[in-house]
């Protein structure tokens, strides 16, 4: 996996460094993670790490194409791997819990605007939002306590 990663940021003209490496196993094993998330899993494996390494490293990679930030109304930002698609995020509105979602039909975009004003459009994000199954059987099983 790690000469995964290595050739992912060579080929993205970016060193390969230790904390690029540990950054991008993190959001491998654990997709739509926020930064503290982040840090922690990095700090397991290389406890030096500074924050604001971190911070940076997630910066270089979202610059150059191999992390995707995303950041739903109302919460803070996560990070993740899938980069390579049009792919959309279902979010619990109870624990914040993120879900890929894939586009309903055909290439990017998936979605046609019906003005695009002159935009090139190449992109479309959407956020759907309700409760996870795990929320909603632990609000079942409350509301039935009472």
């Amino acid at each position: 996996m790690t000469s995964d990663f290595a050739a992912q940021l060579r080929a993205a003209s970016l060193r390969v460094t230790r904390p690029r490496l540990a950054v991008l196993a993190a959001l491998h094993d654990r997709p739509h993670a926020d930064t503290d998330t982040v840090i922690a899993l990095v700090r397991a494996s290389q406890p030096t790490v500074s924050h604001q390494a971190v911070y940076d490293v997630l910066r270089a990679l979202t610059d150059a194409g191999l992390v995707r930030r995303i950041q739903p109304a109302g919460a803070t930002a996560r990070y993740e791997t899938r980069v390579a698609d049009n792919h959309h995020h279902i979010v619990c509105r109870s624990c914040g819990t993120i879900a890929d979602v894939d586009c309903a039909v055909g290439r990017t975009p998936c979605l046609t605007v019906s003005d695009d004003h002159g935009f090139a459009v190449d992109e479309a994000e959407v956020v759907f939002w309700g409760v996870c199954p795990e929320c909603l059987t632990k609000n079942a099983g409350s509301e039935g306590q009472q």
